[in-house]
């Protein structure tokens, strides 16, 4: 699961480094969908990696 997410967060992340590099007439054709689909899954899965265990041990002990 873990490398799984590593591969999202990895794809996730060339499409914003495209739009951070490339030249200042082509970024309003994919600035939106960078902005509200490719960040928010990096950043969500850079968080999954990082924390994911925490939220993992907190769901699994919740009283029943």
């Amino acid at each position: 699961m873990r490398v799984f997410i590593c591969w999202i967060h990895i794809i996730c992340a060339i499409p914003i480094t495209g739009y951070l590099y490339s030249p200042f007439q082509v970024l309003p054709d994919y600035a939106p969908l960078t902005r509200f689909v490719f960040f928010p899954i990096m950043l969500l899965s850079g968080l999954w990696m990082w924390k994911g265990h925490l939220v993992r041990r907190m769901i699994s002990k919740q009283p029943a």
